[in-house]
């Protein structure tokens, strides 16, 4: 799966809405009702950097892993940055960036959740 292929991914998630945002930040978002569920850094040397959020427990086992990161800034949220998308499982990649947007959709109040769903 490659960068292009996540992008239309992320898209496709019901009330999924992108941003891109100029310099300094450069970054492409993804959110739902204002909840982001993934990003993509659009400025070198970090270009098509991909970041999601995860569980506790699939954070500590995917930082172990070569080409993943915890997130700058938001680590501490138990987002991750995936270095290379075209590296990792695809199966596997499409299941964490679904618990990222059923993660953000959960944070939302029960009436904005009964809209999009």
């Amino acid at each position: 799966m490659n960068s292009s292929q996540v992008k239309q991914l992320c898209r496709g998630f019901t009330g999924a809405i992108e941003n891109l945002h100029a310099a300094p930040a450069n970054i492409l978002t993804f959110k739902v009702q204002g909840k982001k569920f993934a990003y993509f850094k659009t400025s070198s040397p970090q270009k098509w950097r991909f970041s999601i959020r995860v569980s506790p427990q699939h954070f500590l086992e995917l930082t172990d892993q070569k080409g993943i990161m915890p997130a700058r800034y938001m680590g501490r949220f138990h987002w991750i940055t995936v270095v290379e998308v075209a590296e990792f499982d695809e199966a596997y990649l499409q299941d964490l960036i679904q618990y990222s947007y059923d993660k953000a959709v959960s944070s939302l109040s029960k009436k904005l959740q009964r809209q999009i769903c």
